[in-house]
């Protein structure tokens, strides 16, 4: 994963959207306790300073060194460098000890995991049985009926080629992700329950946010400028006065518990 950001990692840092309160507020709902969080693949740490306003302390880490140096300090977030597959001892000696931790988060993320490596180190950190793992995509934004047909014909057919296999779990809304969790309390299934993000952009912010994708570096890299002056005057022209818009990113949060049995 981390090979895909480190180019843009200030791009990334920059212009990818923020998480809705509810979103958090459901989350630390179904944790007993607010102690110890650990926020895995914290990017720029957009997740991890919300959490750090409910959990009391918060470990944040990050396979790539780049994209956590435009990380926001905190007093109770230690943001740690860690290699993309980690043994038990690692785990340990950088996470965090056996059955210590209330929640585990992981957004926009997940696809990238190898998912049964993973799932075994998140049932050894967490509580048992209430310790909750949540992880959340976003999917594309929607600003105007122009700009999204504009976007929409670009998505499907000009990056299309250039995004990772994994994307394919984002375009499902993690629908069809390996998710080996019990529902939490109050609910009958894990997920994805649906939120919200909105972000106020002008049309540079939502080009930038074009920008940060990993298929628009997978393309660069093989000498294909995705937006070229042809899609910019698209966009341009569907966006009309150049003033700021909502743009509205649907988000799909999978939520479950650690359970006895892990």
């Amino acid at each position: 994963m981390a090979k895909h950001f480190v180019k843009q990692a200030k791009q990334y840092a920059d212009t990818r959207p923020s998480y809705p309160p509810q979103l958090f507020h459901f989350i630390a709902s179904k944790t007993p306790s607010h102690h110890l969080a650990w926020d895995v693949g914290t990017g720029s740490g957009q997740a991890a300073k919300s959490i750090a306003a409910i959990y009391k302390n918060v470990i944040a880490t990050d396979a790539s060194d780049k994209q956590l140096e435009f990380a926001a300090k905190l007093p109770n977030v230690r943001y740690q460098h860690t290699p993309s597959t980690m043994s038990m001892t690692e785990l340990e000696q950088k996470v965090a000890p056996q059955g210590t931790i209330d929640l585990v988060t992981i957004a926009q993320a997940l696809h990238w995991f190898n998912h049964p490596t993973f799932y075994k180190q998140v049932k050894w950190v967490l509580k048992k049985p209430h310790g909750v793992i949540a992880a959340w995509c976003y999917y594309v934004p929607r600003l105007s009926d122009e700009v999204d047909k504009v976007f929409d014909k670009f998505y499907k057919n000009d990056s299309s080629p250039y995004w990772d296999p994994a994307r394919k779990l984002v375009d499902d809304n993690y629908r069809n992700i390996d998710f080996p969790f019990e529902p939490v309390d109050g609910v009958d299934h894990t997920g994805p329950f649906e939120f919200v993000s909105e972000v106020v952009m002008d049309l540079e912010h939502y080009l930038g946010y074009i920008r940060s994708w990993s298929a628009y570096q997978t393309a660069k890299d093989k000498g294909v400028e995705l937006l070229g002056e042809d899609i910019v005057e698209k966009f341009k022209v569907a966006w009309g006065e150049n003033e700021p818009k909502v743009a509205k990113f649907p988000l799909y949060l999978r939520i479950g518990r650690v359970g006895d049995d892990a």
